[in-house]
């Protein structure tokens, strides 16, 4: 058993020698190659080193002759820079030189040229507004170049500015028609025959126009003047040839008709007066009406009874004289004393007919100021509202409460005026009326009483 043993253990020595061995020639042949692969890849990485620093030594080359090229252009500019410096100066020079030369050439030009623009620019306003423009358009623009020229004018525009100047005095003087383009409220337009008095007014079929200077049209004012003003315009413009008719003129050539729109109309200042106004209106239109009515019927009782009093023997039942006749026709036979009290109940009888509204009359005369003093003070109340609210600062806010304050205290007297007249009016011929029955009936009376004593 030993040897056995022995034997086995020899085997495996032998067979773990050789196995060893056997590796070790598999690392060596391994380790060959790496070198041989090391040995080949400095030389790869050596060629490619030579050929980048080569690449590097060329662009080298190349932006140093880049930087040259630079460096002389920047020379050569600053070299131009230097002598452009000096030319401009040169020239600076030569400009100073040749401006004294212009200057002594101008001589009294100079004071020419001075004029003209003065002239130009004072009268570029007048003419670019004036109604001559309106007819002759176009006058403005050669004075505005003119006002702006930094050179002399020459022959052709100083003959401009002179006709322009000539066309203004003279056309001023004139009443010219011609025909022009008329723009109206509604924006459309159409084409008119215009006569233009001087630079003072232009006068159409349809009233005044003034004449926009910045749309260069004509175009008519947003209201026209008063009915006496536009008949003689009216008439003017229908005028024949050497016919002499009156007509308003503007002497600020359309700023006084402008202003003119603006001015409130009766019918605005009637509105102006609000609730308290219209029934102030009211009042006055019922008590005009009442007074009408109780004038034709008390005219007409005043004929009834001076128709009677020319036959007095025939009492009528039409008139109050007659129905009162008629009483003392009836009680003849009674003593005077009754007779006497007939008569006046028949008076009695026809007095509240022949009053009828007089009474009314004095009312209204006498609540028309106190509406009017009604009217003032809720006004006023407003005003100090809308100061309260808005300030003192813009005075037009407070314009509506105050016109409403005078209007209605002006409606107020202009209700009491004439009904104060109309009630006089009715009272007289009432109480004129009243003293013929009273009158009659004395006499009745008294006749009476000297037949009894008869």
């Amino acid at each position: 058993m030993k040897k056995v043993f022995k034997g086995l253990m020899i085997a495996a020595a032998v067979t773990m020698s050789a196995g060893v061995c056997l590796n070790a020639a598999a690392d060596t042949a391994k380790l060959d190659q790496l070198l041989e692969q090391v040995k080949k890849n400095r030389s790869a990485d050596a060629k490619l080193d030579a050929a980048r620093e080569q690449e590097f030594l060329s662009d080298r080359a190349d932006k140093q002759a880049l930087l040259s090229k630079a460096k002389a252009a920047f020379a050569a500019e600053e070299a131009r820079g230097k002598s452009l410096t000096q030319q401009f100066a040169d020239n600076e020079g030569k400009l100073a030189a040749k401006e004294q030369e212009l200057q002594t050439a101008q001589g009294t030009l100079g004071e020419m040229f001075g004029i003209v623009r003065g002239n130009a620019t004072e009268t570029i306003g007048s003419i670019a507004t004036s109604n001559i423009s309106a007819q002759y358009k176009g006058r403005e623009e050669l004075l505005k170049k003119l006002s702006v020229a930094k050179e002399l004018p020459t022959i052709t525009e100083l003959e401009e500015l002179w006709i322009a100047l000539q066309t203004e005095m003279t056309e001023s003087a004139k009443v010219s028609k011609f025909d022009g383009n008329v723009v109206n409220l509604d924006g459309t337009s159409a084409q008119a025959n215009v006569v233009r008095v001087g630079s003072f007014v232009l006068i159409s079929d349809n009233g005044y126009l003034v004449y926009n200077a910045d749309t260069k049209e004509m175009q008519p004012l947003g209201k026209q003047p008063e009915s006496h003003i536009l008949s003689d315009a009216a008439a003017f413009k229908g005028a024949a040839a050497g016919e002499v008719k009156p007509v308003f003129i503007d002497p600020t050539g359309g700023n006084l008709l402008r202003l003119k729109t603006q001015e409130a109309s009766l019918e605005d200042q009637f509105h102006q007066g609000g609730s308290v106004g219209y029934v102030i209106t009211a009042l006055l239109i019922l008590g005009l009406i009442i007074g009408v009515i109780r004038y034709i019927a008390l005219s007409s009782a005043q004929a009834g009874i001076n128709s009677q009093l020319k036959n007095l023997s025939a009492p009528s039942e039409k008139n109050a004289l007659g129905r009162i006749l008629k009483v003392y026709h009836d009680n003849k036979k009674a003593d005077v004393e009754n007779l006497e009290l007939k008569l006046d109940e028949a008076i009695m009888r026809e007095t509240p007919s022949i009053e009828t509204g007089i009474g009314l009359l004095k009312l209204i005369a006498a609540v028309g100021p106190l509406l009017g003093l009604l009217g003032t003070v809720v006004g006023m109340i407003g005003a100090f509202q809308m100061i309260t609210l808005h300030g003192t600062g813009d005075p037009k806010i407070m314009a509506d409460q105050i016109a409403m304050a005078l209007v209605t205290t002006v409606q107020g007297l202009l209700c009491a005026l004439p009904m104060l007249f109309v009630h006089a009016l009715l009272q007289s011929k009432s109480n004129s009326i009243l003293h013929i029955l009273d009158e009659q009936s004395t006499g009745l009376i008294a006749a009476h009483a000297e037949k009894e004593k008869a």
